[in-house]
């Protein structure tokens, strides 16, 4: 299969061939697990515009519940040459090279703030980025010369978290959200804004967040500088910090 062979203004799917349509989705019912279950699932996929939708997996989730993993074809189409995505410019810089950065830009440490804020204790995301031994191989902003990184763990209040912004006068803070249920994310990353904004230091700072229901897009509308989401690294980090702070002077 060639590249030129696809029209970029109607793109589907792909499993086997070419514009076969075929996905794979998950979802879990409120109903027994059953063949009255299964039956439900697929024309809940059939109404979901999938031809031949098809149960491929299934299993009991107790207390009435079950979970099926579907196979099927969709129909639509996507027109991919009219898509437009707000995106950062900032190339990623390695290790190294923001380190080098930092040297002939600064003549002081950076000082990087991370935690998950309101209820949210998944670490995960803000330990590969700001740990020292980092995640995949990518080490964290505690590793990085011309950094100093505090890591301040999981469910950390806003007010907590904007005054210690200001003890240790940060030049960065950095938001990571993972439990996003009913949207709970939202108002927690928009207080935060707010708070800042209240003391005076929102524009004295860089502020980025992420997770995996986090854009650039997304954090921009929220008032943020920067969106980090799922497969983003320390470096990714960074390097839009560094290239943030020169671009508004905040040295």
């Amino acid at each position: 299969m060639s590249i030129e062979n696809i029209d970029f203004r109607r793109v589907k799917p792909y499993g086997d061939t070419l514009n076969d349509g075929m996905v794979q989705l998950s979802f879990t019912l409120p109903v027994p697990y059953g063949e009255e279950g299964k039956e439900a699932a697929r024309r809940l996929a059939h109404s979901m515009g999938l031809d031949e939708p098809n149960v491929v997996y299934s299993k009991d989730m107790g207390g009435g519940f079950s979970y099926y993993i579907m196979y099927g074809k969709c129909q639509h189409t996507v027109d991919y040459s009219s898509i437009e995505v707000v995106k950062m410019e900032v190339d990623t810089l390695s290790m190294e090279e923001v380190e080098e950065f930092i040297g002939k830009n600064f003549t002081r440490d950076i000082v990087v703030i991370g935690a998950c804020t309101g209820t949210d204790a998944h670490t995960v995301g803000i330990d590969a980025i700001m740990n020292m031994k980092g995640f995949d191989g990518h080490y964290g902003l505690e590793r990085y010369k011309g950094i100093e990184a505090y890591n301040l763990g999981s469910q950390v209040p806003n007010e907590e978290l904007v005054a210690k912004a200001i003890e240790l006068k940060a030049d960065a803070i950095l938001i990571s959200q993972v439990v996003t249920q009913k949207d709970v994310h939202i108002p927690n990353l928009t207080q935060l804004v707010e708070l800042l904004e209240a003391e005076g230091i929102r524009d004295k700072i860089v502020l980025a967040c992420g997770g995996p229901r986090l854009s650039h897009e997304l954090a921009k509308e929220l008032g943020y500088d920067a969106g980090f989401g799922s497969g983003s690294y320390a470096e990714d980090v960074a390097s839009f910090v560094v290239n943030e702070m020169v671009k508004r002077n905040l040295k």
